[in-house]
């Protein structure tokens, strides 16, 4: 399993894409790839930092706000721009097929019928699984907003895994979905061990050694806590999780196997 960070930023962050990440599913050839969110600057990054193009198998939406989904209508027409003919998985909470039509709709008026190729959307449920791609997804609730509640998606597959937060604060059942995982993906927007309605570094590191996380990346970082304590950031990581802690930069990967992860 590989893991690449398409973009690590915040809303509202002018250097770091939102944040997004493509998970190669296994090493085959025809491996399946996910695309873990995609924010109103997630989708033009996504073809900046990787190779799939409109091979993308599928994608997972975390939660409604815009800096996590509303960068969907533009993957949608490029796709069709490319002539893709593939069929095309969006799993999100209920209510994803409304949305993402909704979106598409207010995006590009008209260009739903034009699409050339099958949207295929599936709800997700805290508690509940789904089977895709040889992989199997799994979800729980982190606490974010009531308005705009957040789920934590976690693959497992061949043995591999990976568990990405969206956006949030730890949760028993988020715990309970990270447990063991090869990789924690987490969003982590201060240094304040407990920032309401998102994780912070302290929390983030805590939640990654209870739970037994082979390793830790941090996303999602406010933008000045990352100008001004990147370093210190770093450190944390160092000194918690040694050469398996990451504050990635856009396009960076990391390798899943053998029960740890590599740059």
């Amino acid at each position: 399993m590989r893991v690449q960070f398409i973009g690590v930023g915040e809303a509202f962050d002018e250097r770091y894409p939102n944040t997004s990440v493509l998970v190669c599913l296994d090493d085959s050839q025809d491996s399946g790839h996910v695309l873990l969110d995609c924010g109103f600057t997630a989708a033009a990054a996504y073809y900046a930092h990787c190779s799939v193009g409109a091979d993308l198998n599928a994608v997972w939406i975390s939660h409604f706000h815009g800096d996590h989904f509303l960068g969907l209508p533009l993957l949608l027409l490029r796709f069709w721009e490319e002539g893709r003919t593939k069929p095309l998985l969006v799993v999100g909470q209920p209510g994803i097929e409304e949305k993402v039509w909704s979106a598409l709709e207010l995006a590009y008026p008209g260009f739903r019928p034009r699409l050339q190729y099958p949207v295929h959307c599936r709800e997700a449920v805290a508690g509940k699984t789904l089977e895709f791609l040889g992989a199997l997804w799994s979800f729980a609730a982190n606490e974010h907003s009531v308005v705009t509640p957040c789920l934590a998606v976690r693959l497992d597959c061949r043995g591999k895994s990976v568990f990405y937060s969206g956006d949030g604060q730890p949760t028993p059942a988020t715990a309970g979905l990270a447990a063991n995982v090869d990789l924690l993906v987490h969003e982590a927007y201060g240094l304040e061990p407990d920032t309401p309605g998102h994780g912070g570094v302290p929390g983030c590191l805590d939640l990654a050694r209870n739970v037994g996380a082979r390793s830790l990346a941090l996303v999602h970082v406010n933008r000045r806590v990352r100008r001004e304590n990147a370093g210190v950031i770093r450190n944390m990581l160092a000194d918690g999780f040694g050469a398996h802690g990451f504050l990635p930069e856009p396009g960076d990967g990391i390798v899943l196997g053998h029960g740890r992860a590599n740059a």
